[in-house]
């Protein structure tokens, strides 16, 4: 015999006796002609076909319950992709109660809320100023002709003076919501 029985292998492997079957089943090990198993080329063979993880856990090694894929690395990638988000996490958490985060539904809510009150009052503009416009369409229209306006004599509002006027109360209209705060805190 040149090399190991399957008994011997088993020992010098650390690895049960099943464990020596199922990787001569599998090819895994280096067999001479005579059944008997090449311990040196069958350490390198096995090594290099077996992940790490499942020769750590064959050999009672290692009592993490991680199963990963034949790179080791792997491991340490989601280790550290874990790191990374737990620093993320706890930076978001900082941010939060600093008050330079804020509740994102919330702010959309707010935002919503207020354009609805901003298109509700450009909405009735019209209606509060229009009275106003006219009043002042008609003043300046008698202060320009030194009469005033009767039924009988129609009056023509020239664009000029529609323009100023209407430039005037947006000018006022704009300058109200101006003073709009927003508070997210």
């Amino acid at each position: 015999m040149e090399g190991m029985s399957e008994r011997q292998y088993s020992a010098h492997s650390g690895l049960s006796r099943g464990a020596i079957q199922k990787a001569r089943r599998a090819s895994r090990l280096v067999v001479y002609s005579d059944g008997s198993i090449n311990a040196a080329a069958s350490d390198v063979r096995r090594a290099d076909m077996t992940d790490p993880d499942q020769q750590r856990r064959s050999t009672g090694g290692g009592d993490s319950g991680f199963s990963g894929p034949a790179d080791s690395s792997s491991y340490l990638k989601a280790r550290t992709a874990l790191t990374v988000y737990q620093a993320q996490d706890k930076q978001l958490g900082i941010q939060k109660k600093k008050g330079t985060l804020v509740d994102r539904a919330r702010a959309e809510a707010l935002v919503f809320r207020l354009a609805r009150q901003e298109r509700d009052t450009w909405v009735t503009w019209p209606s509060r100023v229009a009275a106003l416009m006219a009043a002042e369409i008609t003043a300046e229209v008698e202060k320009q002709s030194g009469k005033p306006v009767r039924p009988e004599r129609p009056v023509i509002i020239e664009a000029a003076i529609l323009q100023r006027v209407l430039e005037a109360h947006v000018r006022q209209h704009l300058e109200a919501l101006a003073d709009l705060r927003v508070s997210l805190g």
